[in-house]
C-alpha cells in the first residue's frame, strides 16, 4: 500500500511537460456544518435524498444499509446484510437503491422507502463505488477504470481509464463516487484526496485536499482503516457531505480554491 501512496504523491507533484498537458485545479473543503456520524460505521457508500442520508457500510459480518437522520446521526432504518457479504458503494436510481458488494459479484436492489430487498444483479470483478448521472451508472472496481453501466439492467456498456495530466492513475485509488453535473467526484482510497473527474473524458480536473477536516488528535484516535470515504451531494443547497470509515463526524462543505 505504501507503493500506491507514493505513486499518488508522485503523480500529484508532476509538472506539465507540454503546453497541452491538462491543468489540474487544487481545491480544499470549506466546512459549513458538522453533524454526528456513527463511529462504528465502516462507510462505503453515501448519498443524500429528500432530507436523509443513505449509507452503505462494509466489513464481513458488519455490513449494513441505513437511512440516517442527519441531525442526530441515528439510523431510522438499519438493514444488516448476510455475514457472507462485504457491502460497498450505494446509489439511487428512481425509487430504488443499488448496493454493491466487494468480491461477491452481486449488487442488491432495494425499495427506496422501505429498504426492502426487491432484486439482485450480477457483475464481473470487484465492486467499489457507484454513482448515477440521471442516465448512466458509473462504477469503480479497484482498477484505474470507470465502468459505464445501463441504469435499468446494470449491463456493462464501456470501461474507460481515468487520467491525471495525461497519465493513467494507479490502481486501487477510485473508491466512493458521486455524480454531480458533468463531473464525478471520487475518493482516492487510503488518502486525504478527492478527485473531480470529467465524466466525458476521464481527465482529473481538480484534486481536493481534505486533510484538514480532522484534527491531529482525531486522526490519531482512528482505528486501522479509518480513512476518508463518503461523498454525498445535496442539489438544493449545492453542498457536499463528507465523512470517513469509522469517523465520528460528517462535514457539510463546499469546495474552494486552495
Amino acid at each position: 500500500m505504501k507503493g500506491v501512496i507514493f505513486a499518488l504523491i508522485l503523480m500529484l507533484s508532476l509538472q506539465p511537460l507540454q503546453a497541452q498537458t491538462p491543468e489540474v485545479e487544487r481545491l480544499i473543503p470549506k466546512v459549513l456544518n458538522i453533524f454526528p456520524h456513527d463511529d462504528g460505521a465502516f462507510s462505503q457508500g453515501l448519498l443524500w435524498h429528500d432530507g436523509y442520508l443513505y449509507e452503505s457500510t462494509g466489513l464481513f459480518g458488519e455490513s449494513t444499509l441505513r437511512r440516517v437522520d442527519i441531525a442526530s446521526g441515528e439510523p431510522q432504518i438499519l438493514l444488516s446484510l448476510d455475514d457472507a457479504y462485504f457491502a460497498e458503494g450505494l446509489e439511487r436510481v428512481g425509487d430504488k437503491l443499488i448496493q454493491l458488494t466487494w468480491k461477491a459479484g452481486v449488487a442488491f436492489v432495494y425499495d427506496m422507502d422501505s429498504l426492502e430487498l426487491i432484486d439482485t444483479v450480477e457483475y464481473d470483478g470487484e465492486g467499489w463505488g457507484l454513482c448515477y448521472d440521471g442516465r448512466f451508472l458509473f462504477m469503480s472496481d479497484s482498477t484505474p477504470y470507470l465502468s459505464l453501466r445501463d441504469a435499468e439492467t446494470f449491463e456493462l456498456i464501456v470501461r474507460a481509464a481515468v487520467t491525471y495530466q495525461g497519465q493513467i492513475i494507479p490502481p486501487q485509488l477510485l473508491n466512493e463516487l458521486e455524480c454531480v453535473g458533468e463531473h464525478i467526484y471520487a475518493n482516492a482510497w487510503n488518502t486525504d484526496f478527492i478527485f473531480r473527474i470529467d465524466k466525458f473524458t476521464g481527465d482529473v480536473k481538480a484534486v481536493i485536499d481534505a486533510s484538514t477536516l480532522l484534527t491531529d488528535a482525531e486522526r490519531a484516535d482512528l482505528p486501522a482503516g479509518g480513512v476518508l470515504n463518503g461523498i454525498a451531494y445535496n442539489p438544493e443547497s449545492e453542498t457536499f457531505f463528507i465523512t470517513g470509515k469509522l469517523w465520528s463526524k460528517i462535514f457539510e462543505v463546499v469546495f474552494i480554491s486552495s
